[in-house]
């Protein structure tokens, strides 16, 4: 089985929205918010114990909101396996693996349906 990676990754700053094509032709979009919202580090997951590949489902029933926490203001690549995002009010512990990243965007996908 092919391993799904990405195969371009865009930070629309103005629509604050990061754009991810995928290896099989699917496009995901995550609102920053919601990105913020989903951070997968320790801190934001309430401790290692509460850390799994996938991300909680309730990070869709957060209210989305613009803030300085909410802002990317770095993104760059951890290896060829995840996405390290800083956030404009410092925060930036959270990795982003692929696996995460394509969770998430089936989350997204299952409650717009």
């Amino acid at each position: 089985m092919t391993e799904i990676i990405p195969v371009d990754i865009t930070a629309k700053r103005k629509s604050a929205r990061l754009v991810i094509q995928w290896s099989d032709g699917e496009t995901c979009e995550y609102p920053f918010d919601l990105l913020r919202n989903a951070c997968p580090c320790a801190q934001c997951r309430g401790g290692h114990e509460n850390m799994k590949p996938e991300p909680d489902e309730d990070v869709l029933m957060i209210p989305l909101m613009d803030a300085k926490a909410t802002r990317m203001a770095d993104l760059e690549g951890v290896g060829n396996y995840a996405l390290n995002i800083e956030w404009e009010d410092g925060h930036k512990y959270g990795i982003y693996n692929w696996y995460y990243l394509r969770a998430l965007c089936e989350q997204m996908k299952a409650q717009q349906a």
